[in-house]
């Protein structure tokens, strides 16, 4: 499984990295990007099977990543993983926009293995 993980914080892919590591699912490989910029140039070159993403991020967005590749007919499964718990105008906005979940630390192995498993 392919996983393109999007946020601008070096210490957040970190975390969200190691977290995914510990899920034991074999075969799963982690590219990262530092915005939605970022993303859309290595999006260009491979797709992967499931985009997380940070919500605020500089020069592009999650939720305008997310708004970029559903205009172009893009269904990557796309989460949001974020650090604080997202109001509900968030949720309401990101699952509008396409994303199939939103993920608030603190976040376990346990819960990407389920995310990764569905």
């Amino acid at each position: 499984m392919n996983v393109l993980l999007v946020d601008d914080n070096k210490a957040m892919r970190v975390m969200v990295r190691r977290a995914l590591l510990e899920t034991g699912v074999q075969g799963l490989h982690v590219e990262e990007a530092e915005n939605g910029s970022d993303a859309l140039a290595k999006l260009a070159l491979q797709l992967p099977d499931l985009i997380l993403s940070d919500w605020s991020m500089p020069e592009m967005t999650g939720i305008e990543l997310l708004r970029e590749l559903r205009a172009r007919g893009c269904s990557v499964k796309f989460g949001f993983v974020t650090c604080a718990a997202a109001s509900e105008q968030m949720r309401e906005t990101a699952f509008q926009a396409g994303a199939q979940f939103m993920l608030a630390k603190p976040f376990s192995a346990q819960h990407f293995r389920e995310l990764l498993r569905s």
